[in-house]
């Protein structure tokens, strides 16, 4: 005949006592075994109740001491731990009794619910398996953030967790802070851990002890969901054009992928505004839209709007494709909600591949100008490029090889002659490099290309309706370094004289692509200035320049560069750019310290002979734990080719400072030193703790236009801790602890 259940685990009690040499002792049932220390300790199977109930992982019991009185009842005694698949308990004390089938449990009492639950209690009824009964005088810590203390608990079913006459908060209470900052008092709360859901009835919200809100009903995601439907912390908004406003987040999910975030905001001065976002991820890839649509007393004709997105996807074969969307309904929109700064749209498609040897790229944009000033009907709205480079190794005469074939076209809304001017180009180079160690340690290089494009021209009288040229270049280079290793540093000296050579031609192009000229150590030795291929630079010159950096054995080095370009005549392909007009080029000197994880300075001069500066740039960056900043200071001379028609003296600086673990300031401004003001500035100051985050920002925009004015805009925002996951950032203060 079958024993029963129990029956059997008292038999492999009496087997496992039995089997103990010297470390425990068996009396009579009723006697207690007893451990000799906290070597080991009683572990018993003890929680096989039932038929069916065998079929599941037995329950296991480690104790200093286990005694088995008169009417079969099993007592744990002395740091007794209960583990029953992801539950784990421990207490002082632990009786089973085996009529009732359940667990008497003596506190203080830490009942651990996988990695994120944690229930504190004085005292317990449980069932076997943990998974079912009564705590007495219990709390609820959640993922380490939210605690729910209540009077009584009951668990059901392994999944329900009810908590009667509940107090939730996240913040510390103790004796010298017995009111928390805030907390949630409610007659019964209900945690559902499958669905990872908290329901509140008869919920009181109180703020320092203070009721602000009643809901008879409320629902929240435990502190371990990341993803959520329900509304988001609403935050305040005041500016000078739409006043004082609340923006209400509500956020709903559409599956694992997909999500979407409806924001209304309501503003004193008669706004009415919808936000959209929209987010949804792939396999192989992911893409997100954000918009808005408005109605407002600065443009009450009609709705206002705007639409951005964004998408990246990985294809088959390496290619990847990429896509953006940006569109507006008016000039000014973006501007009056803070929504961007950008005074150009620009929504594209691309689709590209790079591999070690190759690239291919293929990509077209739609521009729309957001700025007064500009000639939507003059301006290029379409632009589509196209670009396929393969490099090998040279056959027959060594070196390495390339061919480059690139594609242009752009399009303007005017057919007018001239202003209308439409442009398409079809190019491709070859090229050839070779390199030679000399004596003396000298490096000589030898190269070789040709470019042959096509280029039609539509809407403009002054050109050909197309024109096909080619363009030889010989390029030749000789280096020379140095190097010297000190006790404490090693420095590189390398001179560098470049010659190149292309013909003088007068088969010139529309000038539509290399509009804005820059001259640094990056084209110092290049083939040509101008940015893109509607210009080549022509004739006989040579970039000669020197170059030192200092190599420190601690990780910092020091590099500065020194250069110019000397022309046999000038041709006045650079008329109107002073840096780089006439037979030889103004001086270029620049300056790089590199601090790795700490601090980086970028210098760049544009000087002539008599020293007068033609542009000076600056970059500061300081990456440390409690700041991290950068500044920028830019002076540049006046130039009409590239419409600037006043001296451009400027100073930005943009950082952030961990005052301490809860303070936190942000600080982002520019000022034109020129007209003695300040352009912009936004200033934040974020103050958290380890149960809510207070974030304040004001922003300032100090110019104006024909379309704006001035403006002030003020926000503030109030993020709980314990409900959902918090976004990115800096992890939670630390409790503080409390003291006497």
């Amino acid at each position: 005949m079958r024993r029963p259940p129990f029956r059997m685990a008292l038999a492999r009690i009496r087997h496992f006592l039995r089997s103990s040499v010297s470390a425990f002792r068996y009396d009579a049932p009723g006697a207690a075994c007893s451990g000799a220390g906290l070597v080991a300790g009683a572990l018993v199977a003890f929680c096989a109740t039932s038929a069916a109930a065998q079929a599941t992982p037995p329950a296991t019991l480690v104790a200093d001491k286990v005694e088995i009185t008169a009417d079969g009842s099993l007592v744990a005694t002395g740091s007794v731990e209960a583990l029953y698949e992801d539950a784990r308990l421990k207490a002082e004390r632990i009786v089973y009794n085996p009529d009732a089938d359940r667990l008497e449990i003596d506190g203080p009492i830490v009942l651990t619910q996988g990695d994120n639950t944690i229930v504190l209690a004085d005292s317990a009824a449980l069932s076997p398996d943990l998974q079912d009964g009564l705590l007495r005088s219990a709390r609820v810590v959640m993922d380490q953030q939210l605690q729910l203390a209540a009077a009584e608990i009951d668990r059901v079913d392994g999944r329900y967790t009810q908590l009667y006459k509940t107090v939730a908060s996240s913040c510390e209470v103790c004796a010298a802070r017995p009111v928390p900052l805030w907390q949630i008092r409610a007659r019964r709360v209900v945690h559902d851990d499958v669905e990872k859901q908290l329901y509140f009835d008869h919920a009181i919200f109180e703020v320092a002890g203070v009721p602000v809100m009643y809901l008879p009903r409320l629902r929240l995601p435990d502190p371990t969901v990341e993803r959520a439907t329900g509304f988001l912390t609403p935050f305040l908004r005041t500016t000078d054009e739409l006043g004082f406003g609340i923006k209400a987040p509500y956020f709903v999910t559409l599956g694992q992928n997909r999500d979407v975030t409806f924001t209304p905001y309501w503003s004193s001065n008669r706004t009415r505004t919808l936000e959209l976002r929209y987010r949804e991820a792939f396999r192989n890839g992911e893409i997100e839209f954000n918009g808005a649509v408005s109605r407002d007393d600065i443009r009450p004709e009609g709705p206002r709007a705007y639409l951005f997105g964004e998408g990246a996807f990985e294809l088959p074969y390496g290619f990847d494709l990429d896509f953006g969307l940006e569109t507006a309904s008016d000039d000014t929109y973006l501007i009056d909600y803070d929504y961007s700064d950008v005074d150009r749209l620009d929504s594209f498609v691309s689709l590209s591949r790079t591999r070690r040897d190759r690239t291919f790229l293929a990509e077209t944009h739609v521009y729309r100008s957001l700025r007064s000033t500009d000639d939507r009907e003059t301006q290029p709205y379409l632009v589509g490029d196209a670009s396929w480079a393969h490099r090998f190794d040279a056959p027959w005469i060594g070196g390495t090889a390339d061919y480059f074939l690139a594609y242009h076209g752009h399009r303007r809304r005017s057919d007018l002659d001239i202003e209308g001017r439409d442009v398409s180009r079809l190019a491709g180079e070859l090229g050839w490099r070779r390199n030679w160690i000399g004596p003396a340690g000298l490096l000589f290089n030898a190269s070789a290309r040709g470019v042959l494009d096509h280029t039609q021209v539509r809407d403009d009288n002054r050109y050909d309706d197309e024109i096909t040229r080619f363009t030889p270049f010989g390029i030749a280079e000789v280096r020379w370094p140095w190097q010297k290793q000190a006790a404490r540093a090693s420095h590189v000296i390398e001179p560098v004289v470049q010659v190149v050579w292309s013909p003088d031609t007068d088969e010139t192009l529309p000038q539509d692509e290399s509009t804005q000229l820059e001259f640094d150590e990056g084209n110092l030795f290049g083939l040509s200035r101008f940015p893109s291929g509607d210009v080549l630079e022509r004739g006989l010159r040579a970039n000669v320049g020197v170059a030192w950096t200092r190599y420190d054995p601690s990780g910092w080095n020091l590099q500065t560069t020194v250069g110019r370009v000397y022309r046999e005549q000038d041709l006045g392909q650079f008329a109107g750019y002073d840096s780089l007009d006439g037979r030889w080029s103004d001086w270029l000197a620049s300056v790089e310290l590199d601090i790795p994880g700490r601090l980086t300075v970028v210098n760049r001069t544009l000087f002539n002979d008599e020293f007068d500066l033609t542009k000076n740039e600056t970059r500061l960056g300081w990456n440390s734990d409690p700041l991290e900043f950068s500044t920028t200071y830019v002076w540049l001379e006046p130039s009409l080719v590239e419409d600037r028609d006043v001296t451009t003296h400027e100073f930005g600086f943009a950082g952030d400072w961990d005052i301490d673990q809860r303070w936190r300031s942000t600080l982002d401004m520019r000022y034109d030193i020129e007209l003695n003001r300040a352009a912009s500035a936004r200033l934040g100051l974020e103050y958290r703790t380890e149960c809510a985050t207070f974030d304040f920002g004001v922003r300032r925009r100090f110019t104006s236009t024909e379309q704006l004015n001035p403006t002030t805009d003020f926000t503030f925002e109030v993020q709980l801790a314990g409900f959902g996951t918090a976004e990115g950032g800096r992890p939670r203060p630390s409790r503080v602890g409390c003291r006497g």
